[in-house]
């Protein structure tokens, strides 16, 4: 592999932490055999510590790090897909949304002998820093990113350290990577408009981490619905924690003008309100309606039942390994934005017209 081009006005050089190079490109710019970077940076004796030293620099400086296992084996990296997922663990432990996606992924990635390399961390900074250990040392043949942002940085990232990727999310948006998304926006209009329906003017919005697209799209329909017809609306972010849901839900239940109805973000939070709501002594549908987002076997094994939003998570899993396998076979040369079907409304018994009474 040559040297990265001189740096000019109309060809900006990449980063040289995002320059893929080889061992024999390590070896030419420290002046040293191709021997002698594999015994310095294999900690192996031969080479002087002088020697080890400069050929170490060097491979600092563009963040070169050796192939593992199957390094000598061309294409081999396309037998592995990552997911690197910048959520606290403790959240992700008791999520269905990622059981259901990950298992989708695993199913349709399997059928051709590809295997899921998952890691959390917990920011975007840390996750980045993977991706470029992963060009290093040609760890994936691709990637899945979740939880896009405004001005989210990772699908240039990827794109430029050339990792075939698949966000899931946005919205039709001219990303760099190939992306699969929902209308969550339209979802959450369809949930909302039918507690308008049932009577519902005062509602309380439990939602997710503010700052993720998905999140921002849910809380515009809410509040656009809420222009739209005079409602009032009390919304709180969270971190889609049981936690958070419960407290959120402990706020909206014991305040002075209580809502009538409350929307989740996800399951998880619907069903620790439930349980805020049955220690307080408020009843489920008669004093607070309750609906949620994701309608996971959760939903449904409660009493009452919950109105949901529903969508087949193992199938949008299975949908982004699809045009994963797509991309990584194309090289990441055409991205294309893949509409998923939209979450529909499943109503059952935790939304009723206010003021109902128990039969």
């Amino acid at each position: 592999m040559s040297e990265p081009a001189p740096r000019t006005a109309a060809s900006p050089t990449p980063p040289r932490h995002e320059v893929r190079l080889t061992s024999s490109d390590i070896a030419r710019l420290s002046g040293v055999s191709v021997s002698a970077v594999s015994l310095a940076l294999n900690g192996r004796p031969g080479v002087s510590e002088a020697t080890r030293a400069r050929i170490v620099a060097v491979a600092d400086e563009y963040n070169w790090r050796p192939h593992r296992a199957a390094r000598a084996l061309k294409g081999a990296t396309s037998d592995v897909a990552g997911l690197v997922i910048a959520r606290p663990a403790r959240t992700l432990g008791v999520e269905p949304f990622f059981a259901q996606l990950l298992s989708g992924l695993q199913s349709r990635l399997s059928q051709d002998a590809i295997a899921l390399q998952l890691l959390i961390v917990e920011d975007t900074d840390a996750e980045i820093a993977t991706y470029r250990r992963w060009a290093a040392e040609n760890r994936v043949g691709g990637t899945v990113l979740l939880d896009l942002v405004e001005n989210d940085p990772r699908p240039e990232v990827v794109e430029r350290l050339g990792i075939p990727a698949v966000a899931v999310g946005g919205a039709g948006e001219a990303w760099p990577v190939t992306s699969v998304w929902a209308d969550d926006y339209g979802a959450m209009r369809a949930m909302l408009s039918h507690l308008v329906d049932l009577g519902h003017r005062a509602v309380g919005y439990v939602g997710g981490t503010a700052a993720f697209e998905h999140s921002r799209r849910r809380s515009k329909a809410v509040a656009d619905l809420a222009d739209e017809h005079g409602l009032e609306v009390t919304s709180i972010a969270t971190d889609f924690s049981d936690e958070q849901g419960a407290s959120a839900t402990r706020r909206l239940l014991t305040s002075r003008n209580r809502p009538t109805a409350v929307i989740y973000d996800s399951d998880v939070m619907a069903v620790a309100g439930l349980a805020v709501a049955n220690e307080l002594g408020i009843a489920v549908p008669q004093d607070v309606s309750i609906a949620s987002f994701d309608d996971s076997v959760l939903t449904r094994l409660t009493h009452p039942a919950l109105t949901s939003l529903t969508r087949d998570t193992f199938a949008l899993g299975a949908l982004v390994a699809k045009e994963l396998i797509t991309t990584v076979a194309t090289g990441g040369q055409r991205p294309v934005s893949i509409q998923a079907p939209t979450p529909h409304l499943t109503v059952r018994a935790s939304t009723v017209r206010p003021g109902t009474t128990a039969d």
